[in-house]
């Protein structure tokens, strides 16, 4: 058993817990950011304020969403020990993708500190995805298919060649 075996669960739960903090400060951010256009009465290139505030509220609500439905994946991977299925890998690997360019934006944009924080759930994410492979092994309970497609626990096929007689 290797060290992506033992640490896998720790790290999934991790990140899940991650992510949904990380979800409810940008609905929190996109609430704030609504009221500072609707009080201040901001439009951008002429824009109603009312449809900037709705907008950032709706935008907040629905990347909260998803960042709740990627810690979901990633909790439910982490308490189960197995990979999650083709879609929860297509959705942790969009949110990988999200955080790496989101880092690449705040750089400038925030700070070092935003950067660091969206690159170490970019890293734990990924450490996830990488750990669980390819969802072939099952997990603690030792069951599942090894690197040759065979389950463990069954003999190899026997091999007939040519009778020697």
């Amino acid at each position: 058993m290797g060290w992506g075996a033992v640490a896998r669960r720790p790290v999934a739960v991790v990140a899940a817990l991650v992510l949904v903090v990380e979800a409810f400060g940008i609905a929190w951010l996109n609430w704030f950011l609504g009221l500072v256009a609707e009080n201040q009465q901001m439009s951008l290139a002429g824009v109603d304020p009312r449809a900037m505030t709705v907008g950032s509220w709706v935008a907040g609500g629905l990347f909260g969403l998803y960042l709740l439905l990627c810690g979901a994946v990633l909790f439910r991977a982490g308490v189960r020990d197995r990979a999650p299925g083709n879609v929860g890998r297509i959705l942790l690997i969009s949110a990988a993708v999200v955080h790496g360019l989101l880092g690449a934006f705040t750089v400038g944009l925030v700070g070092w500190a935003a950067f660091a924080f969206l690159m170490v759930v970019l890293g734990l994410i990924v450490l996830t995805l990488v750990a669980y492979g390819d969802g072939d092994e099952v997990g603690a309970r030792g069951e599942g298919a090894a690197a040759d497609g065979v389950p463990n626990g069954t003999p190899p096929p026997a091999v007939h060649g040519p009778d020697p007689a």
